[in-house]
């Protein structure tokens, strides 16, 4: 039978979805109406998958690994739709550095899931951990442990009694170029170990007074100072307009920027680099204490995590500033952070009053009114949304959520993990049973989504409520109906979309209910051909962009 299809043209009115009893895992509300339009880069721990939700929950695609795999532990999804993520063993025991956050691999995988490229740093003295940074280059910046000995240690002024354990880690910064499928070359360094000043030992070369030297970090300092995993950082990110790297440092309970336009050799120094510092900090921020130069009152970070440039060229809207997930904010209830350095473009410096650097307070801040539904004391991440709204995750409640700028709850989303399995919508988790490390979200019009499958392929979660998310359409007439045409109506296998010029086009098809059937993406078109011979009668609307247009298609058997 032949199917017959009619148009008018429409747009949407999206409506909230209310509060379920039974929900408790997976999407828990969401007001399409004001979420921004994505999907959701997930990859939680103890298990070894990574997961592109769309804003319903749903699963868009999935990115299996082995069983005994586990997140080392973060995730990125590149602008040809490969991802850049992250990885160990499960096993870790007898393994010559380990401690939380450890990772060791590197794996470049395509929308496929097949391996592009993989690069391991896990032996004796060196172990990747925490992040890396894709460049936009195509270089890796990756964080790894240096292992160093009690002698190695001492000689450079660490007080002996803080090394019980025989060995302390200090962390570098490498930037890896891939090579084919698993080569690599190293082609920039940083070391922490470079850049050390103490006040313990006066015969050592690195004596000096920490307040003097804001540049160097402190050997005797850190409030993890009795443990391996000395500094911990756990973020690292990439400013291109300024050609510079920003890192957190929970232990020091700081922020810190290194200039990268230094070589290796300037960058184990005090000179070289448009900063003329070499690998010294440019700028620290969240506790002048670790450099003796404030109080406990003074300090505004309590074990950062996620710290990021929220733009990262010139000319984009908060270009220039540095988001933070800021763990123990308080002693029950975390906050995330915007810090507004004050950076002198023409002295190419980060001013300061004093040893102490810009600004005093935060630029912006936020913490849940019901404060200990956000609070998670490691893990989280934040990240500032093209529409001004914000995606938080509470890591260790695997909670993720979306504020407007005005900090209304408009999405929010619970790992269904437990430990590393799939639960029942309707179980309950408890804190570090569903521990995500961070989510992150990229636009419907994202690049990488050009020319992919994003129809949904079911839930994470066990026994989902296949009908809580659904998108009310109204019909309204509009005025630009010409600049979208379809055809032929009727029509049997084939649609035909024609726009009125050439550009990047997201195309989604929704039942009437709202569920949505297939949404792909499309570049340098002008017509689009689409293939509705599997599509079953009834009503349904297809949505372009970001369904601020749509086409009322009803196909009859």
């Amino acid at each position: 039978m032949i199917r017959h299809l009619t148009f008018i043209i429409s747009f949407t009115i999206f409506t909230g979805i209310s509060f379920a009893q039974k929900h408790t895992v997976g999407l828990i509300s969401s007001d399409n109406s004001k979420a921004y339009k994505g999907y959701n880069l997930l990859y939680p721990h103890e298990q070894p998958d990574v997961f592109l939700l769309n804003n319903c929950g749903q699963i868009v695609n999935k990115w299996t690994d082995e069983a005994d795999s586990r997140p080392g532990n973060t995730v990125y999804l590149l602008e040809d739709g490969s991802i850049l993520k992250t990885k160990r063993s499960s096993k870790v025991t007898g393994n010559p550095i380990w401690s939380g956050g450890g990772g060791g691999t590197v794996e470049k995988r395509d929308w496929n899931n097949k391996l592009l490229w993989t690069f391991t740093l896990n032996d004796s003295f060196n172990r990747l951990h925490h992040d890396i940074e894709p460049l936009p280059n195509g270089n890796i910046l990756m964080i790894s442990w240096q292992k160093k000995t009690v002698a190695e240690a001492i000689a450079k002024g660490r007080n002996p009694a803080t090394l019980a354990n025989g060995e302390v880690w200090s962390d570098k910064i490498i930037e890896v170029k891939p090579i084919g499928s698993d080569s690599f070359a190293i082609v920039w360094e940083w070391c922490l170990w470079d850049h050390l000043i103490q006040n313990f030992d006066s015969t050592k070369a690195n004596y000096g007074e920490p307040e003097n030297n804001p540049g160097s970090v402190d050997i005797n300092y850190a409030t993890l100072n009795s443990v391996k995993n000395w500094a911990f950082l756990n973020s690292v990110s990439y400013n291109i307009g300024y050609d510079q790297l920003v890192v957190s440092s929970p232990s020091f309970n700081e922020v810190w920027i290194v200039d990268h336009s230094t070589t290796t050799a300037q960058a184990a120094t005090k000179s070289g680099g448009f900063s003329t510092k070499g690998g010294e900090l440019m700028y620290r921020w969240g506790n002048p204490a670790a450099f003796n130069s404030g109080t406990a009152s003074d300090q505004r970070l309590f074990f950062p995590h996620d710290a990021h440039w929220i733009a990262k060229n010139t000319g984009e809207k908060n270009f220039g500033k540095i988001f933070v997930f800021n763990n123990r904010a308080g002693a029950d209830f975390s906050s995330v952070n915007i810090i507004e350095p004050n950076f002198d473009y023409y002295l190419w410096k980060y001013l300061k009053n004093g040893n102490v650097y810009f600004p005093k307070t935060f630029y912006w801040a936020y913490k849940r009114p019901d404060s200990t539904a956000l609070y998670s004391t490691a893990l989280s991440s934040v990240q500032r949304l093209p529409n001004n709204n914000t995606l938080i995750c509470s890591g260790q409640q695997g909670y993720t959520f979306e504020i407007t700028p005005n900090k209304e709850i408009v999405w929010e989303y619970i790992t269904p993990f437990k430990t590393g399995a799939k639960v029942e919508q309707g179980d309950t988790l408890k804190t570090s049973e569903n521990s995500t490390f961070r989510v992150k979200r990229y636009g419907a019009d994202f690049e990488g989504f050009i020319g992919k499958n994003l129809s949904p392929k079911g839930f994470i979660e066990l026994n989902p409520d296949t009908a809580f998310c659904q998108i009310s359409v109204g019909i309204h007439k509009i005025t630009h109906s010409n600049l979208i045409h379809v055809q032929p109506n009727p029509a049997e296998n084939r649609l035909q979309v024609s726009v009125a010029e050439q550009g990047i086009y997201q195309l989604n098809l929704y039942s009437s209910t709202g569920n949505s059937v297939f949404s792909k993406s499309y570049q340098n078109v002008v017509t689009i051909e689409l293939d509705i011979t599997n599509v079953p009668s009834g009503i349904y609307f297809l949505g372009i962009n970001d369904n601020t247009i749509f086409k009322k298609v009803s196909i009859l058997r």
